[in-house]
């Protein structure tokens, strides 16, 4: 039986759009020559011409960007400070550095919202509708992933304000059931914000706000932003492994987030 990896996740660079403009990932590099000087911290007086190959290394990229760039997990601190409110008395919201490494590599269920338009907010019936379309039975712990519309439209000026976004219903009835990762290839778990403040300015409800985030004060969990190939899964029949870098105290961790499948 043959293993097959497909991966589900961005690629950090300058050059394509995945953030808006303020919190946009900068990397800057360094040629192999220009490293020469690095080289001299651990061999003094060392020079190009006296390098193996008259170059340095390449090892001197220069990253800024913040734990929510680049496909990542965001952990329950980054929802509220508490956590599990739902049956009982609230406890503090564990940071991506806590977050159970089991919860991380789980099997794999893709839910399919591509028909969904752009800021609709997906609700529980939904989420019900189409595991009973694609013949799944939730489990605990299953990672549920969601495509949407976002997902062919990383690049484009207007990414952060395509696809749909799963509300609190819709969330709850996931966590309810035991599941603790979720992901979507859009910018957020939310409907994008330009549609939310829209129905905030007209209803003046304010719980319309982060709706999906926040029902993590309810049922704490994860969930994966910004991941990318979703369209090449399966409904279901693989397992997502997307282990978080572990930042000590942070909200979100960077994550290399990647299907497996048993051909």
């Amino acid at each position: 039986m043959a293993r097959r990896f497909i991966d589900l996740s961005i690629t950090l660079c300058n050059d394509v759009v995945s953030d808006p403009p303020f919190m946009r990932p900068k990397i800057e590099y360094q040629t192999h020559h220009e490293t020469v000087v690095e080289a001299g911290h651990f061999f003094p007086g060392i020079t190009a011409e006296a390098m193996p190959g008259g170059e340095g290394f390449a090892a001197s990229e220069t990253i800024t960007l913040t734990t929510h760039n680049g496909t990542h997990l965001d952990a329950p601190w980054h929802f509220h400070p508490t956590m599990d409110g739902k049956d009982g008395t609230p406890e503090r919201a564990i940071t991506i550095d806590e977050v159970p490494l089991e919860w991380c590599f789980q099997n794999g269920v893709k839910l399919d919202f591509r028909h969904f338009p752009d800021g609709y907010v997906v609700t529980a019936q939904d989420v019900e509708d189409e595991l009973k379309r694609i013949g799944h039975e939730l489990q605990p712990l299953d990672i549920v992933l969601v495509n949407t519309a976002a997902g062919m439209a990383l690049g484009r000026p207007d990414f952060v304000n395509v696809g749909c976004g799963m509300g609190y219903d819709a969330t709850m009835y996931l966590t309810e059931r035991g599941v603790r990762v979720t992901g979507t290839d859009a910018w957020s778990w939310d409907a994008p914000f330009s549609y939310t403040a829209a129905k905030v300015k007209e209803t003046g409800d304010t719980s319309l706000i982060w709706e999906g985030h926040k029902a993590g004060r309810d049922i704490g969990y994860c969930h994966l932003e910004k991941l990318h190939n979703l369209e090449a899964l399966p409904a279901n029949g693989f397992i997502v492994s997307c282990f978080p870098h572990k930042i000590k105290g942070a909200s979100a961790g960077w994550t290399r987030a990647v299907a497996i499948l048993e051909d």
